[in-house]
């Protein structure tokens, strides 16, 4: 099943969640002509608490979307809240992994997503930050984290549930294979694995079919795939005036570039203009729509998340992930570009016999 994430959508209320649902994902099923419609929901921590302590509201969100033919299969639990803030920046990642509300709150979304999920599904993921921004973090605090995920686990217990941690430029576990390195003998595999992200994928200019082999060979399993892709820019003195668009001031736009065969790095698209030499192709960690190549000189990596799709092991939960409409230029009718993004989806990514 392919869900698009709804951390698209600003609501940080259960009113507000179904009104979004009514407003875009109900039309965005009826344009494809889909009987359901996967939905990979973002809750923010109060919800999600609300949502935990209440069967009863559970019950009745339940039915809500049951009522749309919306089916749950995962909950991205990244974002605390303030998802929609003017400015989000760092604050994503707060509270990080040390922290007892990050705890918290990811068990409430275990709770959550118990009651909400699909009766087809064979387990429900749940994507989580990889543990804070890089700095700062000392072996203490990875001690705490190891223990934070455990408790997590111990809260999940028999059911069948998965936490999948998604490494993103920047942080503490910045790639691929810094995951690996840290899950790898700390957690329990039945229940904590990779949420891999394929913008984040792209900008880390790791080879696609390296970190396939690189994940089959360690003993963890990629629970979840969020379908993205990333800006690339070929000659970046070329591309200034294209990439000013995207220089906007919410979200953080991690830039990498690969020059001299290193990978060098700037935290955000503005510093890269005087932290990078610009010597060689840029990766701007900013979700594109699928569907849509942006006018030259600016193109995306789809043809990374194709890499990934084609190798998967298995049957990964698929979450389109493209929350940056908002701050897209030129982003046009959201309904329309979801419902693309999903045709999109399912055209490239699906296994033949495999219904999205």
């Amino acid at each position: 099943m392919i869900s698009y994430c709804t951390n698209v959508h600003p609501a940080e209320d259960v009113d507000g969640i179904v009104a979004q649902l009514e407003r875009y994902a109900l039309p965005v099923r009826e344009r494809l002509g889909a009987d359901r419609l996967g939905v990979g929901l973002w809750l923010s921590a109060p919800v999600a608490r609300g949502l935990a302590e209440d069967a009863g509201a559970r019950k009745r969100f339940r039915a809500e979307l049951d009522a749309r033919g919306l089916s749950v299969y995962t909950l991205n639990a990244f974002p605390y809240g303030g998802f929609h803030d003017d400015v989000v920046k760092h604050a994503v990642y707060r509270p990080e992994w040390t922290h007892p509300d990050r705890v918290a709150y990811t068990i409430d979304c275990v709770n959550v997503l118990s009651g909400l999920l699909a009766e087809d599904a064979s387990y429900g993921s749940i994507s989580t930050l990889p543990l804070a921004w890089r700095e700062p973090w000392t072996d203490q605090d990875d001690r705490r984290a190891t223990e934070a995920f455990g408790q997590v686990v111990r809260a999940i217990g028999d059911r069948p549930i998965k936490l999948a941690v998604e490494p993103e430029p920047g942080c503490v576990l910045d790639t691929v294979a810094d995951a690996l390195g840290w899950l790898s003998g700390r957690v329990d595999p039945e229940h904590v694995g990779l949420c891999l992200d394929t913008c984040h994928l792209a900008v880390s200019f790791a080879d696609p079919a390296e970190t396939l082999k690189a994940i089959a060979e360690s003993d963890v399993d990629i629970v979840k795939v969020q379908a993205s892709a990333a800006l690339h820019v070929e000659d970046p003195a070329e591309a200034r005036d294209a990439l000013a668009a995207f220089a906007e001031p919410r979200y953080l736009h991690q830039v990498r570039e690969f020059s001299g065969g290193v990978v060098r790095k700037a935290d955000d698209l503005p510093e890269a203009w005087t932290d990078l030499p610009g010597e060689g192709p840029w990766r701007v960690h900013f979700h594109m729509p699928l569907h849509q190549d942006p006018a030259a000189p600016l193109s995306t990596t789809t043809d990374v998340l194709r890499t990934v799709a084609a190798g998967l092991p298995g049957e990964p939960h698929i979450e389109v992930e493209t929350y940056t409409w908002s701050v897209l230029p030129d982003a046009g009718d959201l309904v329309g570009g979801i419902a693309a993004e999903l045709e999109w989806a399912q055209a490239n990514l699906v296994k033949e016999g495999v219904s999205a």
